[in-house]
């Protein structure tokens, strides 16, 4: 049957803009539920929530798919130089600590700011900037943290670069390997203020008590999936999918209910469109909510485990959509940027596919990445235009007022619409993906030491 695209175009963006239900999902995972650390109670009660509501569209398969999570917690984190608190909060996975030390102003952490006080680091608690040195070659944080563990610190405290004293939580080690990327240190994040005065009480020589509490557990987390059958080439694939869970204590708004909000509005079009107007797919369309990505990746990882021996044709990541508006498409490989952009024209509102050039290592798409799975994340958040909203990540302030409404309904549309035009291309007519897990590992190993470039 010759598809009218654009009566199903009319259709799909009347459905994404008036039966919207943006707000109602953001309500309750933001201010109902609230924060959803992987294996949290919160995260159980937003799973039930995200299986619930893919029932209710019809998707088949709906399930919960458990797997052990290696997960992390923390209790009291606190640090003092006399009788001053100092702003912090414990990087993701930082070990349990209670240490006194002198404290070493290590600028950035880059090798020539080193070289001036690598003689003192020896058991000390280094102080370091997290952003870039400005005019320099940019050295990734994780390279900078293993070159003071070289150097003997026994902790480091990180300066974060926002201002009004809030900090946010961040990651160590090199998530491009993630099985290895772990902490060699104790490490903390404090804020720009402190930050300040901690440089000045440095060169007085004055010391720093810092204690966290924390333990590495094993327990039990969840990916929630569904799907639309295809009619014309079963079990060839496209996956839609999102992360659910948030940082220790945020509410996550922009990160990540809008991506979760975007995978459930997309299907939600999607089956109104079959059950509607009799509009299939012509290949399977895979929705799912990824538990723990801000734990390595360990639920998308197990995605990939279980249902990508054979590789889905694309994998699409949705990952704080609210940080601004949807430009585009953003690969990992090249082979299919000409074919996508062919089916972004169609659509006609200048959309763009564009390829990065370092594999990104930040986010849900990195596990398919790994295998040489086609995937791509969306050209908004990490590009020029942010949204300031968009800066309230991986902190408490990160609420459900954080989310565009208006333009997680323009996400979901266009969402829909791309993934039907997709799934109606034969799969001769797709590019092949000679990629290998081998090809991969050996570009990742290349790319090591590098800073990626985001635009």
């Amino acid at each position: 049957m010759e598809l009218d695209w654009k009566a199903i175009d009319r259709w799909i963006f009347g459905e994404a803009w008036t039966g919207s239900k943006v707000g109602e999902h953001a309500a309750v995972l933001c201010e109902e539920i609230g924060p959803r650390w992987a294996s949290s109670e919160g995260e159980n009660k937003a799973v039930e929530y995200i299986r619930g509501q893919f029932v209710g569209m019809g998707l088949a398969g709906v399930g919960l798919e458990e797997f052990e999570l290696n997960t992390w917690a923390h209790g009291r984190a606190e640090a003092r130089v006399d009788d001053f608190s100092i702003d912090l909060l414990p990087y993701n996975r930082c070990p349990a600590c209670a240490l006194e030390a002198p404290i070493v102003d290590a600028g950035f952490g880059t090798e020539h700011e080193l070289d001036k006080v690598r003689d003192q680091l020896q058991g000390r608690v280094a102080l370091m900037h997290l952003a870039m040195e400005p005019f320099t070659t940019p050295v990734p944080a994780n390279i900078r943290l293993e070159a003071l563990a070289e150097a003997g610190v026994v902790a480091v405290v990180a300066i974060d670069p926002k201002d009004g004293r809030r900090v946010e939580y961040h990651n160590g080690g090199d998530w491009r390997e993630p099985e290895t990327a772990e902490l060699p240190f104790p490490a903390v994040t404090t804020s720009r203020e402190h930050g300040r005065l901690l440089q000045q009480w440095a060169k007085e020589g004055r010391r720093l008590k810092l204690v966290v509490e924390s333990r590495f557990y094993p327990a039990p987390a969840h990916n929630v999936v569904g799907e639309i059958a295809g009619v014309h080439w079963p079990g060839e694939r496209l996956v839609l999918g999102g992360h659910h869970d948030t940082v220790y204590g945020a509410p996550g708004g922009n990160d990540n209910a809008s991506g979760t909000i975007a995978v459930m509005e997309t299907a939600r079009i999607l089956a109104g469109l079959k059950a509607e107007l009799g509009i299939d797919p012509g290949m399977d369309l895979c929705f799912a909510t990824y538990s723990a990505e801000e734990q390595k990746f360990q639920g998308a990882s197990e995605y990939v485990r279980r249902h990508c021996a054979d590789k889905p044709r694309l994998a699409i990541n949705l990952d704080e959509l609210s940080a601004g508006h949807m430009k585009g498409v953003v690969l990992s490989f090249a082979h299919l940027r000409d074919f996508v952009q062919g089916q972004l024209d169609t659509m006609g509102d200048g959309l763009k596919c564009h390829v990065m050039s370092q594999l990104d290592a930040t986010s849900d798409h990195f596990p398919f990445l790994r295998q040489g799975i086609d995937a791509a994340h969306l050209w908004r958040w990490r590009f020029r235009g942010r949204h300031a909203d968009a800066d309230y990540h991986h902190e408490p302030a990160d609420t459900a007022d954080k989310l565009n409404v208006r333009e997680l309904k323009e996400y979901a549309g266009q969402l829909a619409r791309l993934l039907l035009r997709l799934s109606h291309q034969a799969p001769e007519q797709w590019p092949v993906n000679t990629l290998t897990k081998e090809t991969v590992k050996q570009r990742l190993h290349e790319e090591r030491e590098t800073v990626v470039r985001v635009y």
